[in-house]
């Protein structure tokens, strides 16, 4: 129960539930005299609202609200610019038009004047909708009779009683070209800007990668409890798109070489956290602190979370950056076994066909710094591991030298220690 409320979208079922059951039982209960006293109708209208659901399915429709709701950061301030402009023009209109007689027959009348400041902005508004704007610029052109209660006691004379001004042809074509092509195009602009932001080049996080994570975790992760399968982890970034993800297209080879330089913590249980996994999705596709030693990365990245974010966990922190001398078990270090066993497995296959020589026999101390798991292995790895994302050739080449430097007893011996620990951690899934 405490998860189902977690999510907005359940709780706006519950509502809906909940209003409708009111409804049903106010109809059930009360008889008719009754219903006509009591209204319902607020009731009913739970049931339309559950067509506001299908916003929960669509992707399309779901980024059209989604830039709707972050448009209403930047409209007041377009809102303030139009409320100067009508401020100022009414202000202007009421000096200029305010003496006009009213005349039903013309478009300045009883519901239409500048006589007070409500009645001016309620004209500007009609001239902004483009409804007979040039009848009501005609209507305040000179010539125009004044009216006798806007004029000052004693100066209503015979030759005194023509309003009106040339400057209405200026006045009301300046403030319908500022609302027509400029004020109302700005509302447009705000919206289309937060569009294309929120859908530009996939090359850019955004709110809609999350939401895709969210959305993907959550069928591994039926009952919430934020963690998955360690065995699930490379399904779960092959269905997500790039850049957050590795995208279907990504062979599974290059998603598990992918996750050796993702510095993933795994629980004891075989498990991956959810925080864990999102940061090191975030930090590998933002490229922040994944060039150089990785120990040092996580101990310089550790110190900016703290400085910027000083409420943060230790818990937390050391979830998604796990300190250092920290020699637990991670995702890449796992997932690396496998691909020793593949590269092992390519190296004999290719021995049996006699497409190799004999190996060279080194030390022991050179075969167990070359095959011990990525934690240890050689520089190259290191660097490798600690690198950039994209930088598989040095991996694979890393990779290839550390097998063919190897004798067939050494090689077996590492591949078995790779599955004594694979299945290790598999006898503790749930």
């Amino acid at each position: 129960m405490q998860h189902y409320f977690c999510d907005a979208w359940n709780t706006f079922d519950a509502l809906i539930v909940v209003g409708s059951i009111v409804d049903i039982a106010i109809t059930e209960v009360t008889n008719t005299e009754d219903n006509s006293r009591i209204s319902i109708t607020f009731f009913r209208l739970f049931r339309v609202m559950r067509l506001v659901k299908l916003l929960s399915r669509g992707e399309g429709i779901r980024t059209l609200l989604w830039t709707f709701i972050k448009s209403f950061q930047a409209l007041p301030y377009v809102a303030l610019l139009i409320v100067m402009l009508f401020f100022i023009y009414a202000v202007i209109g009421m000096q200029v038009f305010g003496k006009i007689a009213l005349n039903d027959t013309t478009e300045i009348n009883r519901n239409n004047n500048f006589q007070t400041f409500p009645q001016a902005v309620l004209l500007l508004f009609r001239c902004a909708t483009g409804e007979a704007w040039q009848e009501i610029m005609l209507a305040c052109l000179p010539d125009k009779k004044c009216d006798p209660d806007s004029l000052e006691p004693n100066s209503f004379t015979e030759g005194e009683h023509l309003c009106g001004s040339s400057f209405a042809v200026f006045y009301f074509i300046s403030f319908y070209m500022l609302c027509a092509f400029l004020i109302i195009n700005l509302f447009v602009a705000v919206i289309m800007d937060n569009f294309d932001y929120l859908t530009r080049d996939w090359s850019i996080l955004g709110p809609h990668h999350l939401d895709e994570f969210k959305r993907i975790w959550a069928e591994y992760d039926p009952e919430a409890k934020g963690r998955i399968k360690h065995l699930d982890v490379v399904t779960l970034l092959r269905r997500i798109q790039p850049p957050l993800g590795f995208g279907k297209l990504c062979p599974h080879r290059v998603a598990c070489k992918r996750l050796v330089s993702m510095n993933m913590p795994l629980n004891s249980d075989g498990t991956v956290m959810f925080n864990a996994t999102l940061f090191a999705l975030v930090r590998t596709a933002l490229r922040i602190k994944t060039e150089g030693n990785l120990e040092q990365a996580n101990e310089e990245l550790r110190a900016i979370i703290k400085k910027i974010w000083k409420r943060t966990s230790m818990k937390l922190l050391d979830q998604v950056v796990p300190p250092a001398g920290d020699d637990e078990v991670t995702v890449g270090k796992f997932y690396a076994t496998f691909l020793i066993q593949e590269y092992f497995r390519k190296f004999k296959k290719r021995k049996e066909q006699g497409l190799v020589g004999k190996p060279s026999q080194r030390n022991a101390l050179s075969l167990q710094a070359g095959l011990r798991t990525l934690h240890d292995i050689g520089p190259e790895i290191r660097r490798a591991i600690s690198g950039d994302l994209t930088a598989e050739e040095e991996l694979d080449k890393a990779m290839k030298e550390a097998v063919s430097a190897a004798s067939e007893d050494d090689i077996f011996r590492v591949s078995a220690f790779s599955m004594k620990m694979q299945s290790g951690v598999q006898q503790n899934d749930p």
